[in-house]
């Protein structure tokens, strides 16, 4: 997969946020090095979060996102802020852009308790720097801006980098990008989807049904990248349909360490793999991978206690054209009323389309979540744990209904169902 097709989900998102007219779009079009957002002196041009996929050296593929000025008025710019906030949301790094000739605003404090809020790192690039003489005199003022409020007392904490940029005069934007890229460094891991859970030398089966659903001369996202991270973990593995697999394990000559379905193939493939072998779904190791799994499984014990009338909202990340069989949208549904015996009230969400609400249900499933950043799951998880509601996803919704959630995670000793 080339830097350019590198999902969103799997790039880090670096958010650029501040006034308006603060030079945001300009600055961000100096650090990409292209046009990507409209720039003008009329203030509040930006009226929607613009994002690109790129590739940012040093540090590789990233999201950069370009929002609307922050201190926007009326009840357009109320809509604006809250889509900044919902940026916030899925930004892995910040960059607030501060106008030197300005200095460090009430809008520029609030957008850094928020990011203290989120535990966000973040930068802040004094832009405009050639109308103001020295730049180190310039960054050490704002150091100090951010420390105090005027009454002596640290108001709002110390921001990881202070840089002094200029996007008109394209001065001290290497050493902003070398900055995000130090950042953002920080913030990766070495999570692995399934490479971890092997030893070179094993043999795994993958299990992917084809039907109308499925991308035409493609696989699903978490099947790429299961094959991609079992071929850097020296482990071979065999890609069959369900209806080729009984005949497969056959052939093979050796107990496989592994057996992976998609989710929607669960029952039958349990039926055909033997009890002494590890079997799981994509579905369950992107929840692990996203940092859901553990939250998943207890959420899912809330089917049990599901009610006549209660609402139950599916959700997933990513837009799709819906067929006429889907899993989100019938199936799950389905499956779920038939298991259940009640009369549910099913909502669904897609793409950004996340409630802000979420007291009203009683459950929430949500998808593997592969074209969502990590920052966004366990945004997402968070409000669904403060609003008190459980959440769980597709996967393990299925395992469960199936009865057969418990063989599913056995390969994780610390999960139970109990």
């Amino acid at each position: 997969m080339g830097m350019n097709n590198t999902p969103s989900g799997e790039r880090i998102h670096i958010g650029f946020f501040g006034r308006r007219n603060a030079g945001k779009s300009s600055l961000v079009n100096a650090v990409t090095g292209q046009e990507l957002a409209v720039v003008s002196e009329q203030k509040g041009t930006t009226t929607d979060p613009v994002y690109k996929a790129m590739e940012l050296l040093p540090l590789g593929p990233v999201m950069i996102i370009d929002t609307p000025g922050f201190d926007d008025e009326g009840s357009l710019g109320e809509l604006r802020v809250k889509k900044t906030k919902q940026v916030l949301n899925k930004t892995d790094v910040a960059v607030l852009v501060v106008d030197a000739t300005e200095g460090l605003g009430p809008c520029d404090r609030e957008l850094i308790t928020l990011f203290r809020q989120k535990e966000l790192p973040y930068i802040i690039a004094v832009n405009k720097a050639d109308l103001t003489g020295d730049p180190e005199e310039l960054v050490g003022k704002v150091s100090e801006q951010i420390k105090d409020d005027g009454t002596g007392k640290e108001a709002v904490g110390g921001a990881s980098a202070v840089v002094a940029v200029s996007a008109l005069k394209t001065q001290g934007i290497y050493e902003l990008k070398e900055t995000i890229g130090k950042l953002a460094a920080e913030e990766e891991n070495d999570k692995r989807l399934v490479g971890d859970l092997v030893k070179p030398g094993d043999l795994v089966v993958l299990v992917v049904p084809i039907d109308s659903a499925a991308p035409k001369g493609r696989l699903i996202l978490p099947q790429q990248q299961a094959i991609r991270d079992l071929l850097e973990a020296g482990v071979a593995s065999a890609v069959v349909r369900e209806s080729e697999l009984d005949d497969t394990l056959k052939r093979l000559g050796q107990k496989p360490a592994m057996v992976i379905t998609d989710s929607q193939a669960f029952e039958e493939v349990a039926k055909i793999v033997p009890e002494d072998v590890t079997l799981t779904s994509f579905s369950i190791l992107m929840a692990r991978y996203k940092g859901l799994l553990d939250l998943a499984v207890d959420g899912v014990k809330a089917i049990g206690k599901l009610k006549d009338g209660d609402r139950v909202l599916i959700s997933e990340g990513c837009t799709h054209h819906r067929q006429c069989d889907d899993i989100g949208t019938v199936k799950i549904p389905r499956w779920l009323k038939q298991h259940t015996g009640k009369e549910l009230i099913i909502e669904t969400s897609s793409g950004m389309g996340f409630p802000e609400e979420l007291s009203p249900y009683a459950m929430i499933i949500h998808c593997g979540g592969c074209m969502l950043n990590e920052k966004e799951i366990r945004y997402r998880m968070k409000c669904a744990k403060d609003a008190g509601v459980s959440i769980t996803n597709y996967g393990i919704v299925i395992a469960y209904m199936k009865g057969i959630l418990q063989r599913s995670i056995s390969l994780f000793p610390y999960l139970h169902l109990s």
